[in-house]
């Protein structure tokens, strides 16, 4: 099926956040001169004070045009006299016009100081690891052939600091399928030959910058780069590091205390020490500011305790089209002119259509949403219910893309907090006594029981199963298995304490 431009441009406008709906606007704006912003009449909505404001400015408008309408005549019976005044009064209304001496030295200054505020003032580029390292790099003192591939490596780290994997971007393996060294292969991928024991210097260098752990070529090198001689725990942590990474994902620490010999209660504190250390130093470098959310929707209560739905219209104008060009299509202009002006009359209908458009289905949308989750708006989010697309569909009267781009990247205001428009829709289950149940409640409900759970004993998931079935949810094992690993809770064994 063949979609039609409006109808296909109805449905981008619909999809739209209120922050994109207002660049949109803009460049329709800048693109088509017949589009206009409407001006209100708020003539009715002025105070005495502000109706008194607006005619004094207005008849100080009209004084100015009647002064800019006079002629300059040459009167030599008066010497020009009547010129003269009206120059001076000028010269008083615009003296930066008038001006008859350069600046002085305080004026330049002030300008110059309010320049340069205004410069400190924008918000600078953080700076990147690359740069931070490279500042470092350079106090060193080493050979040129040293400091060269230093900045080479410096420039080729990954976002977490190390050393890129496969810089080549094949697959590279030693002798025997053994993984072949990435310093290797960077002196491979180098445009200039440099000896081995050089490259060496150069990582060793960078390996002594901070943030500690930069230029490792593994997460093991990585960790083991950021102990020192101070460390608590010095060799117990070099030995969980260099042997066991993966026994302690696994919580295996009885395995680790009888191969290594050290106590339960050492390990532990090992551990702790271990946390400590960053597996990816290299993050925190050119972060991207925390962008703001401005909700598309806002949900308000009227008199009856009954909750309405209200739409952000602050950021999107209203538009409307020139009246002036109207005009000029109905006046003697030529026939092309008259074409273009009706093409673009008719793309600036279709863009206020489409605006006011979107504005209907997401108000009838979101209304229809509310009145389905009022509970979760009183109560919280254990009390949200099952709710499909289909079902909003059904009771606004439109297709279920339309509900889908209506609430697509689009957030509402709560009584408790911002929060996503798809957060409202979710699956859900029938509990033993035959009511609907959304997932988020029983994903809530499993929190609860993993939290209260004797740590010393942890639940393996058949044992969630039967707990869950005593509240009423009767689930099968691979749902909550699903369940548990979507929630990043580890398996009963990584979570049991010893």
């Amino acid at each position: 099926m063949k979609l039609a431009p409006r109808m296909i441009q109805s449905m981008e406008i619909l999809q739209l956040p209120v922050m994109a709906l207002k660049e949109r606007i803009d460049q329709e704006l800048s693109e088509n001169i017949l589009l206009e912003q409407a001006v209100p009449d708020t003539a009715a909505d002025m105070s005495d004070s502000e109706l008194q404001f607006e005619r004094d400015r207005d008849r100080d408008d009209r004084e100015s045009a009647d002064f800019e309408r006079k002629e300059l005549v040459v009167d030599n019976d008066k010497n020009n006299e009547a010129d003269f005044e009206r120059l001076m009064e000028m010269s008083k209304e615009w003296p930066d016009h008038f001006s008859s001496t350069n600046p002085s030295a305080n004026r330049i200054d002030d300008l110059s100081s309010s320049k340069h505020d205004t410069i400190t003032n924008i918000e600078s580029r953080p700076e990147s690891l690359q740069e931070n390292l490279l500042e470092q790099f350079h106090f060193f003192n080493c050979s040129p052939s040293v400091r060269e591939f230093g900045e080479f490596l410096i420039q080729n780290l990954d976002d977490n600091g190390r050393l890129p994997d496969n810089p080549r971007g094949t697959p590279i393996v030693g002798q025997n399928g053994a993984p072949h060294d990435s310093l290797q292969e960077m002196i491979e991928v180098y445009s200039v030959r440099i000896s081995p024991d050089d490259a060496q210097s150069a990582l060793s260098l960078i390996q002594k910058l901070e943030p500690r752990g930069v230029g490792a070529r593994d997460l093991k090198e990585c960790l083991l780069l950021q102990i020192d001689d101070d460390t608590p725990y010095r060799d117990v942590l070099i030995a969980l590091i260099t042997s066991h990474l993966d026994d302690l994902y696994q919580n295996r620490l009885p395995v680790i205390e009888r191969k290594t010999g050290y106590s339960l209660d050492v390990i532990k504190e090992a551990c702790e020490q271990l946390r400590h250390l960053n597996p990816w130093p290299g993050r925190g470098f050119d972060a991207a500011p925390a962008q703001s959310i401005v909700p598309d929707v806002y949900i308000e209560k009227d008199d009856e305790g009954k909750y309405t739905i209200r739409l952000e219209r602050e950021y999107t104008p209203n538009l409307t089209i020139s009246r002036k060009y109207q005009e000029l299509l109905a006046g003697d202009a030529d026939a092309a002119t008259k074409e273009y002006v009706k093409h673009k009359i008719n793309a600036a209908r279709w863009i206020i259509d489409a605006v006011e458009q979107r504005y209907s289905t997401l108000k009838r949308v979101s209304q229809a949403i509310v009145d389905h989750q009022t509970e979760f708006l009183d109560k919280g989010p254990e009390y949200i219910v099952p709710l499909k697309m289909e079902q909003i569909a059904d009771v606004v009267g439109v297709h279920v893309t339309t509900v889908s781009r209506a609430v697509d990247d689009k957030y509402i205001q709560t009584p408790r907090s911002i929060i996503p428009l798809k957060r409202f829709f979710g699956g859900g289950t029938t509990n033993s006594q035959g009511e609907e149940v959304a997932w988020d409640v029983i994903r809530i409900k499993l929190r609860e029981i993993v939290d209260a759970e004797d740590k010393r004993q942890p639940l393996s998931d058949d044992a969630l199963v039967v707990e869950l079935a005593k509240h009423g949810y009767k689930l099968a094992r691979r749902t909550i298995t699903k369940y548990r690993k979507a929630m990043d809770i580890p398996s009963s064994r990584q979570r049991r304490e010893y």
